[in-house]
């Protein structure tokens, strides 16, 4: 059996809060897309955390131990049986037992509420929050659950996975005193990022890169991924249209409409169908959104736009091998084009994913704002909004050079006292003017 992997993870210290301080009241529910690595890290935890452990995944567990949770009355028994059948001793508040893609089983979420409650030992469940919620109809969800959400691995932990531990620091240096990298250095930044925007941060697409240094043989394993993916999709929608949804995420954000187009994903399909599967999307973690605010303020939810939102892909791996599925496998020659910057496409959209994904990552909701000039009735755009104490700051996506910045300078004209700081995002070097901050793209994990 071939070894995984098992990078740094920054969640790791989320796992750590919660047995510090609220493992004696809650089990731990790590949720994620699947293959973003929740099982390797709840495992990894529990080997340098406790003194013994044992792991049931449901997706390959016997009978014998499924069959403990029938009768949950006497838990002495329970625990008895099995020890016995893992052949691993449990000690009481110096072992932790996880539950393993918990969604397969119901019964054992269901059961985490005496289990908490008895106190012996720790729990941690992990799972697919695309079948987590189909399988709970008919259980009791247990509110002794603490959640915490896994994404795929950010820039930072890229880094660390491949051995680098210079970039991340440098780039904190520059972002900390405001100054431009210079053109040899900016020139290694942005490569070293959009190696990573080719990658992207699912564990497994990592792993294959440093095995094989082929970025062929990387695109394969991010296919398997998406088909994976697809699979799950036609769970929750046998129509396959959540599926259609999903591939049809790059063509949508290449076209530069101000919204999802349904169509795009099938010809004829009313929006209203569209919007009804967004929720089990979004919960699947494969996806993510961002909802055009009404009314731009700190509090942005309350006046979000159901009906006009834009998707974007969770992962930036993910959504470039998406974006040229036309072709059985992307190449390294359209790689290579890529990694340097020289493949003849406006790129604007792959930033645009790229930066919903950090924002996201770094613990915001996404919101953007369109508006219309009455003029030319053209429509102003701009890409994201955050907030950031009782203000908010515009963000701007750009890929190439451009002159103009016309729908930020609306936009701050028109919302002038709510604004804390102006970004445009760009692939060229830092530099500050007239109040706007032109950021590189990658300083925006950092921000």
């Amino acid at each position: 059996m071939v070894k995984k992997s098992v990078f740094k993870r920054k969640i790791y210290e989320e796992i750590r809060e919660w047995k510090e301080n609220r493992s004696e009241k809650y089990a731990l529910l790590v949720r994620g897309a699947r293959r973003v690595g929740k099982s390797t890290i709840v495992q990894e935890f529990a080997k340098s955390e406790f003194k013994t452990y044992i792991m049931i995944d449901f997706a390959h567990t016997s009978k014998e131990i499924m069959r403990c949770f029938d009768d949950m009355y006497d838990l002495d028994f329970f625990f008895l049986r099995l020890q016995q059948f893992t052949g691993v001793r449990l000690y009481e508040k110096e072992s932790v037992i996880i539950f393993d893609e918990v969604q397969l089983f119901p019964k054992a979420r269901q059961a985490v509420k005496y289990l908490v409650a008895d106190g012996r030992y720790k729990y941690i469940e992990t799972g697919s929050l695309l079948s987590l919620k189909k399988n709970t109809k008919d259980i009791l969800i247990p509110s002794e659950e603490h959640k915490i959400s896994m994404y795929p691995m950010d820039f930072e932990e890229f880094l660390w996975a491949i051995g680098d531990t210079i970039t991340a620091d440098t780039i904190k240096s520059l972002i900390r005193r405001k100054k431009p990298a210079g053109n040899d250095l900016h020139r290694n930044l942005m490569r070293i990022f959009r190696l990573y925007m080719l990658i992207g941060g699912m564990p497994q697409a990592i792993e294959s890169y440093l095995e094989n240094n082929n970025l062929q043989v990387v695109d394969e394993v991010k296919r398997e991924i998406i088909d994976l993916y697809e699979e799950d999709f036609f769970k929750i929608d046998g129509t396959g249209l959540a599926g259609d949804i999903y591939d049809a995420i790059p063509a949508n954000l290449s076209s530069n409409a101000s919204r999802y187009i349904a169509s795009s994903a099938k010809q004829g399909v009313r929006s209203e169908r569209v919007r009804e599967l967004i929720p089990e999307m979004l919960s699947s973690f494969t996806v993510t959104i961002a909802y055009r605010a009404n009314d731009p303020n700190v509090g942005m939810a309350l006046e979000k736009d159901t009906n006009r939102y834009k998707l974007f892909l969770s992962d930036i791996g993910l959504f470039i091998t998406l974006a040229f599925k036309d072709k059985n496998f992307t190449d390294n020659v359209i790689y290579s084009k890529l990694l340097s910057n020289k493949l003849d496409v406006n790129l604007g959209y792959v930033y645009e994913n790229v930066v919903a994904q950090m924002l996201k990552t770094k613990g915001n909701n996404l919101f953007y704002y369109t508006m219309e000039s009455n003029r030319s009735h053209r429509i102003y755009e701009i890409d994201f909004l955050i907030s950031k104490g009782n203000k908010i700051c515009p963000i701007e996506v750009k890929s190439g050079n451009y002159r103009t910045h016309k729908s930020l300078d609306l936009f701050c004209d028109k919302f002038s006292s709510r604004i804390k700081e102006k970004y445009i995002v760009h692939t060229k070097d830092y530099r500050s003017e007239n109040g706007i901050q032109y950021i590189p793209v990658y300083m925006v994990p950092f921000l």
